[in-house]
């Protein structure tokens, strides 16, 4: 069956009936006759009539907004909802530009890995890590060892123990055909990582300079202090 197709009148209609629905209620709009308030603190004030919630609201200069609309009474908070609206729309935006930035780094290994293989896997996932990229931890299982499902499990766990310094794990071990995959994301988002990597890089490059004006002052004062023995002599 072919989707029905609205006209543009009726789609402005749906996308506003969308919003309104998605919206939580204000003021006037929240038509129940008594309501659970809390204050503009954060204070519990406790059950009163909504004609009251609006008055102390109005007195504040301030909205009443509907936190909890299937609490019984519906539970209602005065707040500033326009700065209330847009810090909501900055942290989204932020956790959305946060999530586009992060990419989905693979590390493989075989069940039976030795030793220097699993540390170089490791600092490599580390590295991962700590540029905020998140890591797919996998285990390509080969013949019979598909049968042993619970090794990988372990050797999996050891892996997210060993970088719990720089990340944790979004998603347990799975069977994917014939691999077990594992994501463990990064403790600090990407640009909080960055911002590390590029103030750590500013400080290597004050490094040689900072050694050359101690080594400067240095002689100077060894100078000022062979002037002076002169002098006196």
């Amino acid at each position: 069956m072919r989707p029905v197709r609205l006209d543009g009148a009726e789609h402005a209609a749906s996308r506003r009936k969308e919003f309104r629905i998605s919206d939580p209620r204000t003021n006037e709009r929240i038509r129940v006759p008594e309501v659970r308030l809390v204050g503009p603190g954060g204070e519990q004030v406790g059950v009163v009539r909504i004609e009251q919630a609006l008055k102390l609201a109005q007195e504040a200069d301030l909205d009443l907004v509907e936190v909890a609309p299937n609490s019984r009474p519906p539970v209602v908070k005065i707040m500033d909802y326009g700065k209330f609206k847009y810090e909501a729309a900055q942290k989204a935006k932020e956790a959305r530009r946060n999530q586009a930035n992060t990419i989905l780094k693979e590390v493989r290994f075989r069940l039976k890995i030795d030793k220097h293989d699993y540390e170089t896997k490791r600092k490599r996932a580390e590295g991962f890590l700590k540029e905020g990229d998140k890591v797919k931890a996998m285990i390509l299982f080969r013949g019979r060892e598909q049968s042993r499902p619970e090794q990988g499990v372990r050797l999996l766990q050891r892996f997210a123990e060993d970088v719990a310094e720089f990340g944790s794990v979004e998603s347990t071990p799975t069977i994917d055909g014939r691999n077990m995959v594992m994501i463990i994301g990064p403790l600090k988002s990407k640009v909080d990582a960055k911002a590390e990597a590029n103030a750590r890089r500013a400080e290597r490059k004050r490094g040689p300079q900072n050694e050359a004006a101690e080594a400067a002052e240095q002689s100077a004062e060894e100078s000022a202090e062979t002037n002076t023995k002169e002098e006196n002599a």
